[in-house]
């Protein structure tokens, strides 16, 4: 529940990248000394990996300055559980590591978001090049092979998670692997990082050509994951539609550039401080910039660099209380902007074009209502609405907040949010 209207002020720290902690726990697989990990986010999706992984036989134990420790020894399995993977889209990354280190697995089909198709043909792609055989059976793939070896890919489409899941299993592969057309946003290069600080060869980190070297084991390690540029962003809208002083630290410039770019069109300006954080001021004048020609602009999401795919529900809220008109173009998923009614019923002027296009006139004075968190960055969407809006908001389905943002109600309520968790 959360009364809107009030500015807020202070300092946030962002967590751990979600979206990196994700494949970098997948790929404690890959070896059987112990790996720490710093900076893991408590959230909801991390939760379900652990789960796999400890029915996969890794050990775990939290460390006396909350980092996690993991030990993969032994592999007690290697059929994945369907209950298990059906609680999160990420369970497709163990397919890379798993395959790395045993030679037959079985992937049941992932659950996640609704968000629109999320096919995983360009992973099953790079399996079968790298000398895997797949077959699916009774809702799942089973893949064998004797020996990887590393070969030229080319994926179709520039996929996160299917570079990620390349990645892991080209590390101990026979040889040399090429990944063209590969993915380069900030959690692809923290599990590359996090690769090469265990001992495997990777070049070309952070462009589309990512070359490995397949070597015979990697040893334990410790790594610290990188902060969340998408949570970032999160505060740095809420921030800029409720009137509020906000410092973020850990914001580094590098993963930040497209986003403001992106917001610059909706008139949202930040400060860099001295110390390397990042502060958005208060009462800014949030005024849509036009297009030349006195044209409606458009913020359009694309693979890295681009803005996020994941920031399109965030930036359609901010939208809202912006003077001007802008589209939200949402190329990637199909459905992801579908919770637009929700903010229409708050009050927005919002027009559903197709499913990815919206059409925002602003600014509009947003009202309190009861309204249902379809997925991750829809359920924030209308979270920072509600700290917007005139009244009381009631958000349902919070499971789905949870899943991505760690203690979102508490780390607001310390910069003043009138927000708190209720049973119902």
């Amino acid at each position: 529940m959360i009364q809107g209207g009030h500015a807020l002020a202070g300092t946030v720290t962002p967590t751990g990248n979600k979206n990196a902690a994700l494949p970098i726990l997948a790929a404690v697989l890959l070896t059987d000394e112990e790996v720490i990990l710093e900076n893991v986010p408590d959230i909801l999706d991390v939760h379900a990996m652990l789960a796999i992984l400890d029915d996969l036989g890794v050990s775990v134990r939290e460390e006396a300055d909350g980092a996690l420790a993991f030990k993969a020894a032994t592999i007690t399995r290697t059929a994945l559980d369907p209950d298990l993977c059906r609680r999160i889209r990420a369970s497709v990354l163990f397919a890379g590591p798993l395959l790395a280190r045993e030679a037959s697995i079985r992937l049941p089909l992932p659950g996640g978001d609704f968000i629109g198709r999320r096919r995983i043909d360009t992973h099953l792609m790079a399996f079968r090049a790298l000398g895997a055989e797949i077959a699916e059976v009774d809702r799942a793939y089973e893949m064998s092979h004797t020996g990887l070896r590393g070969a030229e890919i080319f994926l179709d489409e520039a996929s996160v998670t299917a570079t990620e899941n390349v990645l892991m299993a080209a590390v101990l592969a026979e040889g040399r692997t090429v990944v063209l057309n590969a993915a380069s946003e900030p959690h692809v290069q923290d599990l590359a990082n996090f690769l090469v600080s265990l001992g495997a060869r990777i070049d070309g980190i952070g462009t589309n050509r990512l070359i490995i070297d397949g070597v015979e084991r990697l040893s334990g390690g410790r790594y610290r994951i990188g902060p969340d540029y998408i949570e970032i962003a999160s505060f740095i809208g809420l921030a800029a539609i409720t009137g509020s002083d906000l410092v973020i630290d850990d914001a580094r410039p590098e993963d930040m550039r497209a986003i403001l770019l992106g917001f610059g069109r909706l008139g949202i300006h930040v400060e860099w401080l001295p110390d390397g954080s990042l502060r958005v001021p208060p009462d800014q004048s949030l005024e849509i910039v036009a297009d030349e020609g006195g044209a409606i602009p458009k913020i359009d999401d694309g693979p890295w660099p681009a803005f996020p795919a994941d920031l399109t529900s965030i930036a359609t809220a901010v939208a809202t209380q912006a003077r001007g008109e802008v589209m939200i173009f949402e190329k990637m998923f199909e459905n992801r902007l579908f919770f637009v009614d929700k903010l229409v019923a708050m009050g927005a002027r919002i027009i559903l074009c197709d499913p990815h296009r919206v059409v925002v006139s602003g600014p509009a004075q947003l009202y309190g209502e009861r309204v249902e968190s379809p997925d991750i960055r829809a359920g924030m969407a209308m979270l920072i609405a509600g700290l917007a809006a005139k009244g009381t908001t009631t958000i349902g389905n919070i499971t789905q907040i949870d899943r991505g943002y760690e203690r979102i109600d508490e780390r607001l309520r310390a910069v003043g949010a009138r927000i708190e968790r209720v049973d119902d």
